[in-house]
């Protein structure tokens, strides 16, 4: 009886978290679903990622939209970790957003359980293929484990600028709670907040782990929008390969 009041409580305690985390800000001004970001930096790792994104409005499902995202990274100095992305819009509506790079800095900041809660921040900058607009973004990243669950929190504040777009701040969350039932099974739940964002759903989270060093991530998860900005569907998905 004991065990199982203590494990509603960090239950109850893991969703504070990310209930209360998530709407840290409510004015981003975009769509924010697309990951949620750990704090930690494994020396010496490097990896290849290949996430997507399906974004569907509407009841057809021909109607929707593809992003991918492809990248190379590697950590130096024990606690950094860069990546450069190519991300590619699929979208053949007249507001298709223009092909990107990017440019992204992941800085542990505390060792894992050296406080209540992990830290890091997220620097990352974008900028349009064949259009001079721009986006920047710093990114606090907080982590907590208590039991079987980790509660992890992103809250970004973004500015973009440009030729042809609104020079703004703007600012997004991202929030995971997720139970760690096996390496290669994890269910967990999202919820991501912004201006044009209110979305929340089920993620799957696995690793697959080889010889030495190498393992494969992967990720998927349906987020479904729960006011009338957000698309009805998101279905996101990442495979990322380090070694």
């Amino acid at each position: 009886m004991m065990s199982m009041l203590i494990k509603r409580v960090r239950c109850r305690h893991g969703l504070t978290v990310l209930l209360t985390c998530a709407p840290f800000t409510a004015f981003a001004d975009g769509f924010v679903i697309d990951k949620v970001y750990h704090p930690y930096v494994e020396p010496l790792e490097r990896e290849i990622e290949y996430r997507t994104l399906y974004i569907n409005d509407s009841d057809s499902a021909d109607d929707g939209s593809w992003q991918h995202r492809i990248s190379l990274g590697a950590a130096f100095r024990e606690r950094f970790f860069a990546e450069v992305y190519y991300i590619a819009n699929d979208d053949s509506g007249e507001d298709s957003l223009p092909d990107a790079y990017e440019l992204e800095l992941t800085w542990q900041l505390t060792e894992q359980g050296e406080y209540f809660a992990d830290w890091g921040l997220l620097f990352e900058l974008e900028k349009a293929q064949s259009e001079d607009e721009y986006e920047y973004a710093t990114t606090l990243l907080a982590a907590k484990e208590f039991g079987q669950w980790t509660a992890t929190a992103n809250l970004a504040a973004i500015y973009e600028w440009g030729d042809s777009i609104e020079n703004e701040w703007e600012s997004s969350s991202a929030s995971q709670l997720r139970y760690r039932y096996r390496p290669g099974f994890e269910p967990a739940v999202e919820l991501y907040t912004g201006q044009s964002t209110m979305g929340l759903g089920p993620v799957a989270v696995g690793e697959v782990r080889f010889t030495g060093r190498r393992n494969l991530h992967w990720e998927l998860g349906l987020i479904f929008g729960v006011d009338s900005e957000t698309p009805d569907q998101t279905i996101r998905g990442m495979l990322e390969y380090e070694f």
